[in-house]
C-alpha cells in the first residue's frame, strides 16, 4: 500500500491548532492594500477558522 501523500496547496494555507481546529488567513487582505480603509484591512488581519462544511475535506488532504 503506497503512503498517502498531503495536498501542498493545503499545507501551505491551512493551520491545525493543537486542539486540532482548522485555521486559515482571510482573503482579499494584501492585493491592492492602499485602496482599503484602515477598518476594512484591520477585519481582514489575523487568521479566521475554516467553515465547518470544509473541515472534513481539509483534514484528509492534510493527512488526518
Amino acid at each position: 500500500m503506497p503512503k498517502n501523500k498531503t495536498h501542498s496547496g493545503a499545507k501551505k494555507r491551512i493551520r491545525i491548532t493543537g486542539s486540532g481546529k482548522l485555521q486559515r488567513q482571510r482573503a482579499n487582505a494584501y492585493h491592492k492594500a492602499e485602496a482599503k480603509t484602515s477598518r476594512h484591512q484591520r477585519r481582514l488581519a489575523g487568521v479566521a477558522d475554516v467553515a465547518k462544511s470544509d473541515v472534513k475535506n481539509l483534514k484528509r488532504m492534510l493527512g488526518r
